[in-house]
């Protein structure tokens, strides 16, 4: 598999490091408007691809992005310590009106991956400004809030975090909805198997994990000014889900023509993803309060890319 990478910023490089060290990716093209670190980050990993594959990296432009079965976007503002991702709105669309119609020029046939943020907003902006079919573009979307989730989840109850499945949908960010109803551990509730371990799972324990979920990218900024490992693995998690052919059913953002009353929106909904993208879209099983909450997601992040469509 042939990834492409635009931006070697900490979340370009420490995915291509990931993406070449598991193997994921056989060669990678890194792509930064600062060429040297693009050639310094791809040289550092190469010395580093004897130790876990035959990967190749190297630094590149637009053109080497031929062949490419994935491009990932990381290109964009960074988020600054108190900022939101939609406060990085207006800067990222100028940087992608720059991006996206170059890679739609030199690699027509491949998958966008977009993660730069605000990720569901800025997953619209590519669609537009790339003219590719919708299943081939993309969002890295609540993958990494879900795995917070799950981590959160898991080390509380004492399981692995491969053991948890619950997810997060609606918007990568302040409104995102953590799905408690459908959450499960062993076939069981998480109240049921929390009870059966003698640990509390009660209204208070869920504000603070869902809290520590929400407002987790907040605490890693301020503690070391960007978050890159998670969303690392959770990119290189969709590579291969997209190379093995696999069907996963990853909590991805793409574009739904309706969500909740809300039509035309991208947002994280569970998504089968194979070799050609989006597969098929599943409708999930909420409470009552979950439907209202991923409603009231869907109503921002539509007005919010109205915005950003209006800008290009």
């Amino acid at each position: 598999m042939k990834v492409g990478i635009i931006g070697a910023g900490s979340v370009g490089s420490a995915t291509a490091f990931s993406l070449i060290t598991t193997g994921v990716a056989h060669k990678v093209v890194l792509i930064d408007m600062n060429e040297k670190k693009a050639q310094a980050e791809a040289m550092d990993i190469a010395h580093a691809a004897p130790f876990a594959s035959a990967g190749k990296i190297n630094a590149g432009n637009y053109e080497d992005l031929a062949g490419c079965s994935v491009i990932i976007v990381t290109a964009g503002a960074n988020q600054k310590p108190g900022e939101t991702r939609i406060d990085l709105l207006g800067r990222n669309v100028a940087i992608f009106k720059g991006i996206i119609p170059q890679i739609a020029k030199y690699a027509p046939n491949s998958i966008l991956l977009i993660t730069a943020n605000p990720a569901d907003i800025m997953t619209e902006v590519a669609i537009k400004l790339s003219g590719f079919p919708r299943e081939r573009v993309i969002g890295s979307g609540t993958v990494l809030d879900t795995a917070r989730f799950r981590t959160l989840l898991a080390f509380y109850l004492g399981v692995s975090t491969k053991s948890v499945h619950a997810d997060v949908l609606g918007e990568h960010g302040d409104s995102e909805v953590l799905v408690w109803s459908s959450a499960e551990a062993g076939t069981l509730s998480l109240e049921e198997y929390a009870a059966g371990v003698n640990k509390t799972l009660d209204a208070d324990k869920k504000a603070e994990i869902t809290d520590g979920v929400i407002n987790a990218a907040y605490q890693i900024i301020e503690g070391k000014g960007a978050t890159f490992y998670g969303i690392a693995g959770a990119l290189t998690h969709i590579c291969r889900a997209i190379n093995n052919n696999e069907f996963a059913i990853l909590t991805v953002s793409s574009h739904h023509d309706e969500v909740e009353g809300v039509k035309n929106v991208c947002l994280s909904l569970p998504t089968v993803i194979n070799r050609h993208g989006v597969y098929h879209v599943i409708t999930p099983r909420l409470s009552e309060k979950e439907h209202s909450l991923l409603k009231e997601s869907a109503i921002k992040m539509k007005e919010y890319s109205d915005q950003a469509i209006n800008m290009i």
